[in-house]
């Protein structure tokens, strides 16, 4: 059983502004109609999509042009850190998608979500790394390289 709603704001993994959903009864209960996410879909309601879904095209619109503008920015970006490793060459510890973050944000002023990172695992190894960020409306930034080194190298 499911019920059928209308989402008022973009709910992340399961739509946009103006679509309409099937979610199970709980979820929208408990979570979607009190947050203010969602309405159920009647006929008064479904007056409103076309109306929703128009603001969502123009802030989809402004929001392509703000991530292509930090697209521009974080392009061929290198970044580099220096971590502990012990005598076999090993990290204690790893590089992980806040530290990632913390060095875009200290080498561009670029503030960015932990979303925005495509990193599968936490990165555990010397060397150099190719990162992916996805931005809004599905802008991607390939070719940033994290150099990770260790310590008694840079001093």
């Amino acid at each position: 059983m499911s019920l059928k709603l209308l989402l008022i704001e973009d709910v992340d993994s399961l739509g946009r502004s103006g679509d309409l959903v099937e979610v199970r009864p709980g979820y929208a209960r408990n979570f979607l109609i009190p947050q203010g996410l969602a309405k159920h879909a009647n006929k008064e309601v479904l007056r409103l999509q076309a109306k929703l879904q128009e603001e969502r095209q123009k802030k989809a619109l402004e929001d392509k042009k703000d991530a292509e503008a930090i697209k521009a920015k974080l392009e061929g970006l290198e970044l580099s850190v220096a971590v502990k490793v012990d005598p076999e060459g090993h990290m204690y510890g790893s590089v992980s998608v806040q530290d990632i973050l913390d060095l875009i944000l200290k080498a561009s002023q670029v503030e960015l979500d932990k979303k925005a990172v495509q990193l599968a695992h936490p990165i555990k190894k010397t060397g150099t790394h190719h990162i992916t960020l996805k931005l809004k409306e599905e802008v991607v930034v390939e070719n940033i390289t994290l150099k990770v080194s260790s310590e008694e190298d840079n001093a």
